[in-house]
């Protein structure tokens, strides 16, 4: 990815596996079977499925370029994506990586934009690319650092030419969001989500963008990846899913190359091997671009084919699977590290295309679907483990069927593996209910619901789908599928898969003496040119577009109110386009005025009612296609109940007979307590909670909301009873319903009446601890030790406050300064000076109006690059660079932005209790953007001398001590190195 590492697509698109259109789309299936037709519009043909709620057209183009487009009119909005077929798989054994490092370069520009002048620029990057193939051929150590001095030092001077990220410019005058790419083991993937308006402008760009991507600002890139590939060997995670792979698939490249490649190949990157691959694989007929959103199908076809016609067909390298030979005992593994200790095992099936790998996925929702699957049930409500899952990975070659387990404490992982093999040999044995497959076709009508209302999950749909080669027509069908397959089906399936034929590989701790760090290699700053633009740009920035207005809401308009002395107050909006309902009952308390309300919810999972078993009431839920969830936050509290509006009664009375009528398990409770101590521990090994206690630690002082929890002690005098009880005093508190489903507000408030009546008395709400905010008056660090590659540092601060009339300052100061790619922050610690894979900056406003605001920055980088990174951030802190045609480019995007943003279903309700929180009646929006048009450079300056510049920090780091420069440490301000019981309370 461009900004995230991500080793494996792990994106789970729906409960099933999901299909695109294959070369037998035109085959007319009879016998009631959905079919696939032919059609012509616009002098294009396309294939489609009729009836299919998605609308979706399959065009492939005279090149071969694949085109599918499905409509929607909810929000004028397009999710895209611009698939390629080419991934780790189809990297050059000798050059691992090299999709990925594509995929970086492609947001470099061409010779049309992202240079000043390339007929200069491009003799320079023509002698950096002879010097890096110098580079690679090149033994001996000092004669590779004088030609790698020689590569930074003609970098400086092509740099001079390079306009640094103006392809995220481009994207943000449009109003896109969402810019990044992504780099699989099958596929290479570009995404935008862009207003409606702005098609023809996105499709010209995308076009030139393939056209001649120029491979510029190589060296500071290809250090992003260093970083990235450093933040994989930090995560554990990452490393037991490579080794899984490399022993799954030791002849197949999924398991013989990894998305990032080895620290060799990063270290002897070829640009001309890049640019063959290039040439290779990025054709039309590997291609696909793919949009979901608001657009005329025959506009678009056009724009397409018009743009795009001088991409030519050309054979795609003939790909060679690597075929596996049965495993036959079972194959077991180790990988070491700081985080807590974990298994994984998997076993390997056919691919995307065999009937098997659709059966596979039934299998992994009867093994775990969140709620009532045999490992949900037996291994996770009854507490044998901590945590356990089964996940279905569906790829082309191969797919996998992975599970795995967290254990208890004292608990060993051989034990968390037999546990997880007891449910397999339920599957072999048909020791399950046939109910569940029931359960899992309603749960199946369900997602796809939710899925056709949301372009950008229909989009990622389609996306997978091309990338497998498979058939969108059994995505139509599943339910079909489905109800074809008996227990009989699924027994013999788990027999003829399931033996002694899995990988396991054990997380455990310890040092990992296997990880070499890439270490870093001389770079000097480059220049970023911020005020230059291409005439591509300009071009682009003229182009005409439709206005698209923007649409405020109306609290009093948008939203259907009934309050009666007698009831609750109930707030409605209606959902005209689906079955589906979602309900909210909103609490104004939470864990600030009872700590212990956190941990009655949470044991609300595992006890049951005087007449029904928690395993009842899961499996009541999942059969009406239900799920609930309870978020106790700090100052209040929601529940939210969401499935199918048949279901609507018996799934409200489901959830009011347990929270009113669960009775105490006390054997239910201790072993919840172990498990609550166990996550605690797990906790202080995980860096991410190190670092949200720090800041926590930094903005409330010692004593503060994240480490004020109950002490392992107060777990241990609790008693089911008083939880219980806590649970049922839920139930008698104020609260108000919401609601977003077919039904309007008079005919809900009479169902709600029946199914949630109203307690006689309220139960009173516990008055709420108030943590103050510190305010800072000098420079601190805040150190937690943590064995890692990796250096974390946030700077934390306080400010005033909350003060409405800066919200549109704030909005777009956030937006020049510290926001996207195109930000001050990104492009001076990532694109000039290579400082880190992930930095940014943020101005908060508080979620009340009666707190203060507070800034964040953050740098992710190598530990020995821990004093230039710190450096690098602190001067953007004291003096902020100035751009007049960046801030013009963040006006434009946010005036965008916010045109086509439509604020809908749910999150209606949802903004209304936001604004209701900071004390006003309004679209906040509306503000934001009758003001952004207004700004120049110099309130922006105004406000970052005012709130930002000389200001005293708190320097939040989690890191290796003995890697850090301790002089640089002590002079950033007085340092307190916090013990783990000091940041976690326990």
């Amino acid at each position: 990815m461009k900004l995230y590492a991500k080793l494996f697509t792990l994106t789970i698109v729906s409960s099933f596996l999901l299909f695109a259109c294959t070369d037998s789309a035109k085959t007319k299936i009879k016998n009631g079977e959905l079919v696939w037709k032919t059609a012509e519009s616009a002098g294009f043909e396309y294939n489609y499925i009729e009836n299919d709620p998605s609308e979706t057209r399959f065009y492939t183009l005279e090149n071969g370029l694949t085109v599918i487009l499905s409509p929607s009119n909810k929000e004028p909005r397009i999710q895209t994506f611009i698939a390629i077929k080419a991934g780790s798989k189809t990297d050059p054994a000798t050059h691992t990586g090299l999709a990925h490092y594509l995929e970086h370069m492609l947001f470099k520009g061409t010779d049309k934009y992202g240079s000043l002048d390339w007929e200069k620029e491009k003799p320079l990057l023509d002698k950096i690319e002879s010097l890096y193939e110098e580079y690679n051929s090149t033994t001996d150590e000092s004669e590779r650092k004088l030609i790698y001095q020689e590569i930074d030092r003609v970098s400086g001077q092509a740099a001079k030419y390079a306009i640094a990220n103006e392809y995220d410019k481009i994207m943000s005058g449009m109003g896109a969001q969402g810019t990044n790419a992504f780099t699989s083991v099958e596929q290479t993937v570009y995404t935008e989500d862009i207003p409606s308006n702005v098609v023809d402008k996105f499709l010209t760009v995308q076009a030139e963008r393939f056209r001649n991507p120029v491979l510029r600002l190589f060296h500071t890139e290809l250090e992003a990846v260093y970083e990235e590939k450093n933040r994989s060997l930090d995560s554990d995670g990452s490393k037991v899913f490579e080794e899984m792979f490399a022993q799954l698939f030791p002849n197949n490249n999924y398991g013989k190359q990894t998305t990032i490649g080895t620290i060799e190949h990063l270290k002897n990157p070829s640009l001309v091997e890049i640019r063959k691959y290039y040439e290779n694989y990025y054709v039309p007929n590997n291609m696909a671009i793919i949009m979901a959103g608001d657009f005329n199908p025959d506009d678009v076809i056009k724009s397409v084919a018009e743009k795009f016609a001088y991409m030519q067909y050309k054979d795609v390298p003939v790909y060679e699977v690597g075929l596996e030979k049965e495993i036959t005992s079972p194959i077991q593994s180790e990988v070491y590290g700081p985080e807590p200790e974990r298994l994984m095992f998997g076993y390997r099936f056919p691919g995307a295309s065999s009937e098997d790998a659709k059966m596979l996925e039934l299998v992994g929702e009867i093994l775990t679907n969140g709620a009532a699957g045999l490992i949900d049930l037996n291994l996770v409500q009854k507490q044998k483990l901590l945590g356990a899952y089964a996940f279905p990975y569906v790829l082309k070659d191969y797919s996998v069927l992975l599970l795995g387990g967290n254990p208890l404490e004292g608990q060993s992982l051989d034990e968390v593996k037999a546990l997880l093999l007891g449910e397999i040999d339920k599957l072999k044995s048909g020791d399950f209910s046939e109910d569940i497959i029931t359960s899992i076709i309603n749960n199946a009508k369900k997602g796809m619901l939710e899925t056709n209302e949301n372009y950008t999950s229909r989009a990622y749909e389609l996306m997978d789908n091309f990338v497998l080669g498979t058939d969108w027509k059994d995505r139509l069908s599943q339910v079909k599928y489905l109800n074809k397959i008996s227990k009989q089906d699924v027994v013999d399936f788990a027999n003829k898969y399931f033996k002694d034929n899995y990988v396991a590989v054990y997380k455990l701790q310890g040092e990992d003496d296997n990880v070499q760090k890439v270490e870093k290699p001389a770079i000097t700053p480059v220049e970023v040119n911020r005020e230059a633009q291409s005439d591509f740009l300009i071009k682009i920035a003229e182009m005409p577009e439709n206005e698209i207005t923007p649409l405020w809401l109306d609290f009093e308009e948008d939203i259907q109110r009934i309050e009666e002395d007698d009831f609750y107050p109930v707030l409605a909006v209606q959902n005209n386009d689906t079955e589906l309902f979602e309900l909210k009952y909103y609490f104004e308390t939470g864990k600030w005025s009872n700590p212990m309300l956190s941990y009655a919810t949470g044991y609300l999972n595992y006890i049951g009612t005087d007449t029904r078993t928690a395993e009842d009431i899961s499996k009541e839920f999942y059969k009406l296609a239900t799920d609930f969830q309870i978020w106790v936050n700090d100052e209040d509290m929601s529940i939210r109940i969401m499935g199918l509006q048949e279901n609507f009664e018996a799934s409200v009375r489901l959830f009011d007979e347990l929270l009113k009528n669960c009775v105490a398990d006390e054997e239910a409770l201790l072993s919840y307590i172990d498990r609550v101590k166990k996550s605690r521990q797990n906790a202080k090994e995980n860096k991410g909670a190190i670092m949200s206690g720090l800041r926590s630690y930094a903005m409330y002082g010692a004593k503060n909301p994240f480490n004020s929890v109950l002490s392992n002690e107060e777990l241990d005098n609790l008693t089911a009873e008083v939880l219980t009880q806590q649970i049922h005093t839920i139930a008698n508190y104020k609260h108000s319903i919401l609601y977003y489903g077919p039904k309007t507000a008079d005919e809900i408030t009479e169902i709600m009446k029946t199914v949630h009546p109203m307690p006689e008395t309220f139960a009173e709400m516990p008055e709420a601890t108030k943590f103050e905010q510190n305010v800072q008056t000098s420079n601190s660090v805040l150190l937690a030790h943590y064995d890692m590659v990796q250096a974390e540092i946030f700077w934390v601060r306080n400010s005033d406050f909350y003060n409405e009339a800066n919200v549109p300052t704030v909005s777009l100061f956030n937006q020049y300064f510290g926001g996207g790619m195109e930000s001050i922050v990104f492009q001076t610690i990532r694109e000039s000076k290579a400082l880190a894979y992930s930095t940014y900056a943020r101005f908060n406003n508080p979620s009340r109006k009666d707190r203060r605001t507070s800034f964040f920055a953050y740098v992710g980088t190598q530990a020995d690059k821990f004093s230039e990174a710190v450096d690098g951030m602190n001067e953007l802190l004291t003096e902020l660079p100035k751009s007049d045609k960046a801030v013009e480019n963040a006006k434009r995007n946010q005036i965008k932005t916010i045109a086509s943003e439509r604020i809908i279903g749910m999150d209606i309700l949802n903004s209304y209790l936001s604004a209701k929180r900071m004390g006003r009646d309004y679209d906040i929006r509306k503000h934001i953007y009758n003001k952004t048009g207004d700004f120049m450079f110099e309130d922006l300056q105004t406000f970052h001398k005012n709130e930002i510049s000389g200001k005293p920090y708190t320097y939040c780091i989690v890191a290796d001590e003995e890697k850090l420069n301790s002089s640089k440490l002590k002079a950033l301000g007085t340092v307190k190195t916090l013990k783990l019981e000091e940041i976690f309370g326990y």
